[in-house]
Order: structure tokens, then C-alpha cells, then sequence
């Protein structure tokens, strides 16, 4: 995963399953992150909230690759001129996913900075916490 370019001061979590996002923001919280957690059980409502938010706050955004609907992949190409020129953002896929094509496809993106297995586990995240 490449470094956060700001340590992250908001996590936003883009999962259909409600037991991941619990369990995710859980994760977070126990790497020792106060700040604030968002979570989208749809890339339709995430989108939403990316398009009227101003993305000034360093952010690492978590997205699901398999959720109905719009796909991780689909989200991801509808968020790129959203957070293009977001330096403080950081889009990274968090999927159950370990299939080679998805790690290729997220590579071949310049928007997914990152490709972690499911679960989430608080050394990822302090890593993320320390600035890499």
C-alpha cells in the first residue's frame, strides 16, 4: 500500500455488510484513531457524500470491491474526478477478494492507492496512523 501522504484525520468505510463496517470501524478505533469514521452501505450514498463534500480533510476511504449495484470498480472510476487533486485523500480497496484480476484492475487504477484482504487488523490501520 503506498504511504498516506497526511496522516488521516477521517476514515470512511464503502461496505454492503454492516458485520464489516462494525467490525472495520472497531478495528480503527482500536489503533488508537479518535477522529471521525463515516460508513456508506452503498457506493450510491458514499458517492453522494464525496460530491458535496469539500475533501479538505486527510482521508483514507476503505471500498468494498463486491457490493450490488455499483461495484468498488464502478464507485472508484465514478469518484476519480471527485477526489482528483485530493492530495489528502487516499482510496485504498478493503475486500475479501484476493483474486489476482481484482489486484491487477485495482493496480491499473491510478485512483486506488492500496489492496488489503478483509479483515481489516490495527496494524494496518496504525500503520496508516503513523504516516505509512
Amino acid at each position: 500500500m503506498k504511504p498516506m501522504p497526511r496522516i488521516p484525520e477521517r476514515f470512511i468505510l464503502i461496505d454492503d455488510s454492516e458485520a464489516d463496517n462494525v467490525f472495520h470501524e472497531i478495528m480503527i478505533r482500536r489503533a488508537g484513531f479518535t477522529g471521525e469514521v463515516r460508513v456508506f452501505e452503498t457506493g450510491q450514498d458514499a458517492l453522494a457524500f464525496l460530491r458535496q463534500d469539500a475533501l479538505t480533510v486527510p482521508t483514507c476511504i476503505f471500498l468494498d470491491i463486491n457490493m450490488p449495484a455499483l461495484d468498488g470498480f464502478e464507485v472508484a472510476a465514478q469518484a476519480t474526478p471527485l477526489l482528483d487533486g485530493k492530495p489528502t485523500t487516499v482510496l485504498v480497496m478493503l475486500t475479501s477478494s484476493d483474486a489476482p484480476r481484482d489486484r491487477e484492475r485495482a493496480a491499473g487504477l491510478p485512483i486506488i492507492q492500496g489492496f488489503v484482504t478483509k479483515p481489516l487488523t490495527t496494524a494496518a490501520v496504525r500503520a496508516m496512523l503513523a504516516g505509512g
